[in-house]
């Protein structure tokens, strides 16, 4: 497979303009000095100090490059550029910014006045600052960081979906998860706007105006508050003062504790938000409920329960997450931040939406950096976490196959080291939380002293009034409190994506077996199943039936026999449709099954398995779930064809007898009988027996040949056997080897060839004598005396 290296760049292609651009910004100021002492001005210390340091943190930052581009990449092309190399480059480039803050001084225009060294500055200026934005932006891209949303999303090669199951042709492609991410945004959005509820639809929009009049109020308090404070020291009189307070409160109330986290218009917000999280979360699993059922019999063999179900629940959890985080934590708080230095600028001055604007720049960037370094751990610890529950499913699901062989003490050795594994994993997450959170103060910290140092400094120049600084302070605070939350924000988004990822996969994954474009349904007349030279395999390169060709008439009864692995229960799957044929045509009443819709199909063919798996129910509801219409007279009119009806009244709680897991709780005798009415009650023209008896002792298989036989009757009927004798009544034996029919005929006919039929008749003969025997010499305890 081609190697996918995120936005498909090769690493020899940017060293060449992230080293000249470093090289030119590290000789820039060494080409200011030597025209400075060729010039009339003079060379002062701290010019020289300044060159220097510029200089030779530039050389790093190419040395850094290099190594990188010479050792790392090498190694691990789709790895992004090391942390200290994109903050070096975002701080280099906010420092020019920093200039922007005198955009108003008409050192600005380079034209205005002779004075050369003022152009001179001007124009160096001007080249650092398209040289560092040209570097931050060119260290967004690969090699740098991989193109993944919000640089979250998981490497298409550290999937924890099954990588080992077997696939069709084809199939085993790997998927560039920034390929897919367009199609997860757009079923991401489908979820926010409930299409066909009106009520819903509207939910959302007023939701969203709540929202628009919670920005509102969250600039109006602090200037309120500033007011107070104004007139209070100003001397104003009662009445002025009352209602300044009453309209601060009002605001306050619905505002909340600050940054809205409580307060009236937040909490019915997200009143009104439950039903259309509600309605998506429903969505969300009834498409991925169907989705998975619609997938392949091969996709459900190679999977473990434990792993899907983990996936299930994590993505679907994760998309109301999204919408929440998203929409109303995110987009709000940058909101807040965008107003907040808007407002800052234009009612202090520029140096105050500097402060904010660096303040939050830095903080946000840290996070990101952080957070996209920390992902790697909680991936790793997701991986360990499913490892772990799939063990204890496969464990306690084979609780029978434990105890026979006295493995409790492996099992829970085996399960103790998953723990364990998972539990180092969980350590790194929450040693490099702490030190996210640990810059995340800092940075908040350093931006609050720097601020408030300003705005006191105003204040005492009286260019400022002491509700200003009240302002500044509430205001900072407050935009503080929910930025505090963003890195926990962004922490539940990047771990929604990572639990996203695996749904998404789910829902990547295509059904092997679809209904044609325009396919009917299937017309059943009288029951007749044609095999037309069918092959196919389960892998390329191993064929599993070589053409194979048979005819069942209507209301006969077809066998098949032969050794394991002949290929006899495929031709049971091909016939329901779990897979396409290769080669070849199935038809029943002439028409190919494969032009028709499975459903259809799947309505007129009735199947009992050799292992039968009941739900975790009750015996009626078992039963009832060959036709869930059933009314409870037919259910227990099936219970008698199939002669399990006085055997379920002996039952404590009769036909509403829990079967356990799996069935657990009833006798494999039982079991067989229970689906045998459950096939009854369908009422199927078709029947499908896949060695239904084989797993049973050879007095309960006597026993159930008789309900067998009337499932059968007046029904077309294909029966997989193990036992021969079972089958001896059959209108047609079809003996397979190594996929291949090498036998046809009825019972006697097939003695008579003396073939494989005759060989394995004679086998199963001479076994079942020596159990006889064995039996017979056999006495049971207490039978010393005569009976």
């Amino acid at each position: 497979h081609r190697l996918s290296v995120p936005r498909a760049t090769s690493p020899h292609l940017q060293p060449c303009p992230t080293v000249l651009l470093s090289l030119l910004l590290a000789l820039q100021p060494l080409g200011g000095l030597l025209w400075q002492l060729g010039g009339p001005g003079r060379l002062y210390g701290y010019m020289v100090l300044h060159a220097g340091l510029w200089a030779l943190s530039w050389a790093a930052a190419v040395a850094l490059l290099q190594l990188e581009h010479t050792r790392v990449l090498v190694r691990d092309r789709t790895r992004g550029h090391g942390t200290v190399l994109l903050l070096f480059w975002a701080l280099a480039f906010a420092a020019e910014n920093l200039a922007l803050v005198s955009w108003r001084s008409p050192l600005w225009w380079w034209a205005r006045g002779p004075h050369v060294l003022l152009q001179v500055q001007f124009s160096l200026w001007l080249l650092r600052y398209i040289c560092t934005f040209t570097l931050f932006v060119l260290g967004m891209k690969a090699p740098g960081l991989p193109r993944k949303p919000y640089m979250l999303l998981v490497n298409e090669e550290e999937r924890d979906v099954e990588n080992t199951q077997v696939r069709s042709p084809g199939a085993g492609r790997t998927t560039s998860t920034w390929k897919d991410f367009r199609r997860k945004l757009r079923l991401l959005v489908q979820y926010m706007w409930p299409r066909g509820n009106r009520l819903l639809q509207g939910l959302v929009l007023f939701c969203m105006a709540l929202m628009g009049l919670e920005r509102a109020i969250n600039v109006f308090v602090p200037i309120y508050y500033k007011n107070i404070v104004n007139e209070l020291t100003g001397g104003a009189p009662w009445h002025t003062l009352a209602w300044t307070v009453c309209i601060y409160v009002a605001l306050k109330f619905l505002q909340g504790g600050g940054a809205g986290a409580t307060g009236f218009l937040s909490n019915l917000r997200t009143f009104l938000w439950v039903w259309v999280q509600q309605f998506t979360n429903r969505q969300v699993q009834v498409q991925l409920f169907a989705h998975l059922h619609g997938l392949s019999l091969r996709w459900h063999l190679g999977r473990r329960t434990g792993e899907v179900l983990r996936s299930v629940d994590r993505g679907t959890s994760s998309i109301n997450s999204l919408l929440s985080y998203v929409v109303f934590s995110i987009v709000p708080t940058i909101a807040d931040i965008v107003i907040g230095i808007i407002y800052f600028t234009s009612a202090f001055s520029a140096w105050f939406g500097l402060i904010i604007f660096m303040c939050m720049s830095l903080y946000l960037t840290l996070t990101i950096l952080i957070t996209e370094w920390r992902t790697k751990y909680r991936r790793d610890m997701n991986t360990r976490d499913n490892e772990a529950k799939s063990r204890a499913v496969d464990s306690l699901l084979n609780f029978e196959t434990v105890k026979y062989y006295n493995a409790e003490s492996y099992e829970v050795n085996r399960f103790n080291e998953a723990i364990r594994k998972y539990q180092v994993s969980e350590w790194k997450v929450s040693a490099s939380l702490g030190l996210l959170n640990q810059t995340q103060n800092l940075v908040i910290g350093l931006g609050l002293l720097a601020g408030s140092l300003l705005c006191a400094y105003f204040v005492t120049e009286h260019k400022l009034q002491v509700g200003d600084f009240v302002l500044f302070g509430t205001y900072i605070i407050q935009l503080y409190t929910p930025l505090n939350w963003f890195g926990t924000y962004y922490r539940m988004i990047q771990t929604s994506f990572i639990d996203m990822e695996n749904m998404f996969e789910l829902f990547n994954e295509e059904q092997e077996v679809k209904d044609a474009v325009n396919a009917g349904d299937l017309r059943l007349e009288a029951g007749r199943i044609e095999f037309e030279n069918v092959h196919f395999s389960y892998v390329e390169g191993k064929e599993i039936l070589h053409d194979v060709s048979f005819s069942v008439m209507p209301g006969q009864t077809l066998a098949l026999v032969g050794p394991s692995g002949s290929g006899k229960s495929t031709i049971i799957r091909l016939l329901f449709r779990f897979y396409d044929v290769w080669g070849g045509c199935i038809r029943i009443d002439g028409q190919d099954i494969s032009q028709v819709k499975q459903a259809s199909l799947r309505a007129h063919i009735g199947v009992v398995p050799q292992d039968t798996v009941l739900f975790n129910d009750t015996i009626s509801n078992n039963i009832r779930y060959g036709r869930v219409s059933a009314t409870d007279e037919e259910v227990q009119e099936a219970a008698r064809a199939a002669d399990i009806h006085d055997r379920i009244l002996s039952f404590p709680d009769g036909y509403s007898t829990q079967v356990g897991e799996r069935g657990l709780k009833l006798s494999g005798g039982e079991k067989q009988r229970v689906a045998i009415a459950r096939t009854i009650l369908k009422g199927p023209r078709i029947i499908l027996l896949d060695e239904a008896t084989s797993a049973l002792d050879t007095e309960t298989e006597r026993n159930i040949q008789a309900s067998l036989a009337k499932v059968c009757a007046h029904r077309t009927s294909i029966v997989v056997a193990h036992r021969l004798s079972t089958v001896v009544g059959a209108d047609q034996i079809l003996v397979l080897k190594e996929g291949r029919v090498v036998e046809r005929g009825r019972h006697e006919e097939l003695l008579q060839k003396g073939g494989v039929y005759a060989s394995m008749w004679l086998q199963q003969q001479a076994g079942e004598d020596g159990d006889g025997k064995e039996c017979g010499t056999e006495k049971a305890p207490g039978s010393s005396k005569g009976q």
